[in-house]
């Protein structure tokens, strides 16, 4: 994950503003509990003469090194318009007090509601305040939205859900994600545990960072609720969307590992607003593949409209807007995607039709037979290592290779060319009439385009765990060969398939290692009967469609200056033992290393991520997680983190282990091993 600025000739830099902006570090926040937390802020020069509306940035990732370069070039563009942009480190990350134990508690959202008291109160501030972040800190203004503080007007969420279970990093379809479960935690195993900076702080930081490596992994606490209860309740706002009435404006992109939620949000909440672009998990205005879009000027059109009530228009804005992706041949990364923008005054919309295809004998015909026949869908267990990852954040290696490298670890059916093109926008689905020959199952769906030379090219997926079929409360055993209905939601897709094209499906039991295998292997029998479909969301083209190519230019405040200590690195290796059947997968990034020249400070950061399976033992699979990070300045104050985090399982239980060692100028001065056992819940 690596916060940095690509270069790009579309994008212009502005280096003066409207209003003279000026930045204050180490501003202090205090809670009502005599903690602090950190904040930096920009503000016009003249704010105090002339108080304006605040943004705000609240998240974990540490604002004076890991994201200032992302913040540069963000924070002092709305400043300059006429705001005070201010960027908060959450209680327990970066120089805030405190150890940050888990994600979205409710401390967290308190902390937020009195930094809100706090904006309110200053006076440069008019009062009115919206929220903006992306991934965690979208998440973060959905839960403090719910909590309506009457200052905070409008919220702009990026790559975010509104539902922990069943739409994030942990679950999918309520089958652990084992792609994402280990590596997120690992992931904050280490990112929670970096200390605060003692040139802020002072001495107290050496005591405070004993704490913040003491925390519990977070994974031991996510593996013991595999199913919808309090714990992912709590912070998903899908359980109410009424507690938010203020007006949302919701951002994703196709290759995000959020895109289903804008969809969602759009529909249920009273006054929310969508964009989709090809975007990966990143702010529009440098996202990947291209075309960027003036995301910035996009925000204040929104931040004028609801925080200065100034009409820019927003209202008349097509509730839903997205980009149509032209068909392209399978690639690990895409530098652009061709396409268009369509938009939709409403969501659902009208411009959707649902056209269906049935399985027939390897084939998806237009027409539903009524000759019941079965086609029988065994475990493969290495299928999926070819998937990609779950949320691409625009590296190299990140997108799905081509799938005729998966089909014959699937049940693959494809339907004729089509006779015309079509535009796909929305949820694809799979229905199936099945049994399964043990109590525990999964089924794995992918959708591809298949190109007239053969390329198959993964377009949207889906898993179910199918004892959640009727609820992700209150999973159940499947009957041994009692035949049940099953309908699979594949993610949301924005896709032109042309003419001559042939759409395929692929129905698997196993997707490792996006899904934790079953305790065994599972042969599925799925009926191929009139029920058994796969139905495509086909939108028509529309007159209101010349209304969604709005987007300018991309700008960007000037980026701060960086010196390259290590420049980044990444490698994908996928190797089958043909003796042992052994399969591995090995992703590693090396996200490099920067000095900071306005601070000093030196960060950097490497990654291993090691997925093993043995064909035809799913208890085999298992991931390993490792991490290393620097932060430090000049020869007397540099620390390093090493994890190694590593998940297996037998029929009955997981088994989790987390070591963390730390390094201060390059001596260890703490060793620990946390060890959990959990039993095994309906997965």
């Amino acid at each position: 994950m690596v916060f940095n600025v690509t270069e790009s000739e579309e994008r212009k830099t502005i280096t003066s503003f409207e209003r003279q902006v000026k930045k204050h570090e180490n501003v202090w926040i205090p809670m009502s509990d005599g903690a602090k937390l950190a904040a930096t802020i920009w503000l016009p020069e003249d704010a105090e003469e002339y108080p304006v509306p605040a943004i705000l940035e609240y998240i974990p990732y540490r604002k004076d090194d890991f994201t200032a370069i992302r913040d540069s070039i963000r924070h002092p563009y709305f400043a300059g318009h006429g705001y005070a942009s201010i960027r908060v480190d959450i209680r327990g990350s970066g120089n805030s007090d405190g150890i940050l134990e888990d994600e979205y508690l409710k401390q967290e959202q308190d902390d937020a509601l009195e930094i809100i008291d706090w904006i309110v109160e200053q006076s440069w501030s008019t009062g009115n305040i919206g929220m903006i972040g992306k991934s965690w800190g979208g998440f973060s203004g959905l839960q403090v939205a719910a909590r309506q503080h009457p200052a905070l007007k409008t919220i702009i969420t990026l790559c975010s859900t509104d539902d922990r279970f069943g739409d994030d990093v942990h679950y999918r379809g309520g089958n652990i994600l084992a792609s994402d479960m280990l590596w997120w935690a690992s992931t904050m195993f280490a990112y929670s545990a970096r200390p605060q900076d003692p040139e802020v702080v002072g001495d107290s930081w050496k005591e405070n960072w004993l704490e913040r490596l003491n925390t519990t992994p977070y994974v031991n606490e996510w593996m013991s609720h595999q199913r919808r209860d309090d714990y992912w309740k709590h912070g998903s706002i899908c359980e109410n969307y009424n507690d938010i009435q203020i007006p949302v404006l919701s951002v994703s992109g196709w290759q995000d590992g959020y895109t289903d939620a804008v969809f969602r949000l759009v529909e249920n909440l009273p006054n929310a607003k969508g964009i989709i672009g090809p975007w990966s998990h990143e702010y529009p205005e440098v996202a990947t593949p291209e075309p960027a879009i003036g995301f910035l000027q996009e925000c204040l059109r929104w931040w004028d409209q609801f925080l200065k009530g100034i009409d820019r228009g927003v209202e008349e804005d097509p509730q839903m807007t997205t980009w149509i992706q032209e068909s392209e041949l399978p690639q690990v990364n895409y530098e652009t995607r061709p396409g268009k923008w369509v938009a939709d005054q409403t969501w659902p919309a009208t411009t959707i039709e649902n056209v269906s295809y049935w399985l027939s004998e390897g084939h998806l015909v237009e027409n539903s037979n009524s000759e019941e026949k079965k086609a029988y869908i065994p475990s493969v267990q290495e299928h999926g290592y070819y998937a990609g990852v779950f949320c691409p954040f625009g590296e190299p290696g990140d997108l799905p290779s081509d799938q005729r490298l998966e089909n014959g670890k699937a049940v693959v059916f494809r339907s004729a060319p089509l006779e015309k093109g079509i535009d796909l926008l929305g949820h694809p689905t799979f229905s199936m009439r099945f049994s399964s020959d043990q109590e525990e199952a999964l089924v794995a769906v992918k959708l591809c385009d298949v190109a007239p030379t053969g390329e198959s090219t993964l377009i949207s997926w889906g898993m179910l765990n199918l004892n959640h079929l009727s609820s992700d409360e209150h999973p159940e055993l499947l009957q041994q060969d009692k035949v049940y209905e099953a309908m699979v939601k594949l993610d949301a897709l924005g896709q032109h398939i042309p003419e001559g094209h042939c759409i395929e499906v692929a129905v698997s039991p196993t997707y490792w290692p996006q899904a934790w295998p079953s305790a065994h292997p599972v042969n599925l029998t799925v009926l191929m009967d009139e029920f058994t479909t796969l139905t495509l969301p086909v939108r028509e083209n529309h007159e209101q469609d010349k209304l969604a190519n709005r987007f300018e230019q991309p700008e960007i405040a000037q980026v701060i200056d960086r010196e390259i200590v290590r420049e980044e690195n990444r490698t994908r290796d996928i190797t089958h033992n043909t003796i042992t059947n052994e399969w591995i997968l090995e992703d590693y990034s090396d996200e490099g290393e920067r000095i900071l020249p306005m601070n000093g400070i030196r960060h950097g950061s490497k990654n291993k991520n090691t997925y093993t399976i043995k064909s035809g033992e799913p208890l085999s699979a298992k991931a390993v997680c490792e991490w290393e990070l620097t932060v430090g300045r000049d020869e007397d104050w540099n620390t390093k983190l090493v994890t190694y985090s590593v998940m297996t399982s037998d029929k009955h239980n997981f088994y989790l282990e987390n070591t963390l060692t730390a390094f201060l100028n390059e001596e260890e001065i703490f060793n620990k091993t946390w060890t959990k056992e959990v039993p095994r819940d309906f997965q």
